[in-house]
């Protein structure tokens, strides 16, 4: 089968590789649908941080299901978004269905190959059912979506509640819609990025463009000067999450959902600040797929297509043989892009044409 393969740093090769294995309980051989490049896909690509090579990439995939032998619930041609992580039956963490805090797991994409591939062999219980109508395009973004809506569930949405985030790409996108899902009556979204923030403008959010000025500064300006009762970093940037500190009110929430690029260094007086406010901060990681029908992903996949909309986030929608060239250009910031997804399927990639 045909594959994108990440064989070293900046190697990423289109070729035939062998047909995969079954893997997990309840094994199911399924097509990949779409599949979405994450930041740390690139990272992966262009920065070192893979695990082993060769490596075949994405973890933010849509699937058809082709053959579930031990499965009755299941038929060919069904339609799933696919959890990526495999979790260790044994670990403490999961039997609290945490499995993203338990140790020793594997993960497509990252740990063992993913979804930039014709076919693979996943468990049943990483298939989530999605509606035979959703583009397999927009069933990739459940994965994202999930790991959005597990941070913004950490907090607790105050009367008449205004947040802040700080970053309007997918995730920050996201994240803002959620927090407006889950009761804010208002949402400002800063970033430099002008087609990012005319996107979100034209989401119906309030924008704060970050190149004119001090993000908290303006943040506060906005709000009277409380400044948001809840902040998001989902930029990754280390300033960002100093400017979430300095812009959350009193008694705020300060949710850290971007991975840090670098050190951050607090200096003393953000600390006493951060304490004399009583201000929290969540870290955040992944989502909770159970219990199985009202887990979080479950939630995406109910909101998906009435009020909670990706279409607008996705910039661009490619073949999966273009995987090596379009990875070069995003590690060069040669593009302007903001989600980039392969069709990959047949289905996919039909969808994309009468679109």
């Amino acid at each position: 089968m045909k594959a994108a393969i990440l064989n070293g740093l900046n190697d990423l090769e289109y070729a035939d590789i062998p047909d995969p294995d079954p893997v997990g309980d309840n094994p199911v051989l399924v097509r990949v649908g779409a599949v979405g490049v994450c930041g740390s896909d690139v990272l992966r690509y262009g920065h070192g941080k893979a695990y082993h090579y060769p490596l075949v990439l994405g973890h933010e995939f849509s699937a058809i299901v082709e053959e579930a032998p031990h499965s009755p619930g299941l038929t060919p041609g069904d339609r799933a978004a696919v959890f990526p992580l495999l979790h260790r039956h044994d670990d403490p963490m999961s039997e609290i269905g945490e499995y993203a805090l338990g140790t020793g797991y594997d993960y497509f994409g990252s740990r063992r190959h993913g979804a930039m591939s014709e076919r693979m062999w996943v468990p049943e219980r990483s298939i989530f059912r999605v509606p035979n109508d959703m583009p397999l395009t927009h069933a990739a973004m459940v994965e994202p979506a999930g790991v959005a809506l597990h941070a913004m569930l950490k907090v607790e949405i105050p009367t008449h509640a205004t947040a802040l985030v700080i970053g309007a790409g997918p995730i920050g996108a996201l994240a803002a819609q959620w927090l407006r899902i889950l009761g804010c009556s208002r949402v400002l979204v800063a970033d430099i990025d002008d087609r990012k923030l005319e996107i979100m403008t034209g989401l119906g959010f309030e924008t704060l463009d970050a190149k004119t000025g001090d993000t908290a500064e303006l943040a506060k300006t906005a709000t009277g000067g409380w400044g948001p009762q809840i902040a998001v970093e989902a930029t990754g940037n280390p300033n960002a999450l100093v400017q979430a500190i300095d812009a959350a009110s009193v008694q705020g929430q300060v949710v850290l959902l971007g991975d840090l690029s670098g050190d951050l260094h607090l200096a003393k007086a953000a600390v006493s600040s951060l304490l004399r406010r009583e201000l929290r901060l969540y870290g955040t990681w992944n989502a909770k797929v159970v219990p199985k029908g009202r887990s979080e992903w479950d939630m995406v996949i109910a909101h998906l297509g009435r009020d909670l909309h990706v279409d607008e986030l996705i910039s661009h929608v490619l073949p999966l043989e273009a995987a090596p060239a379009t990875f070069r250009k995003l590690t060069d910031r040669a593009i302007w892009y903001n989600k980039v997804l392969f069709a990959v399927s047949d289905e996919a990639q039909a969808e994309v044409r009468t679109q």
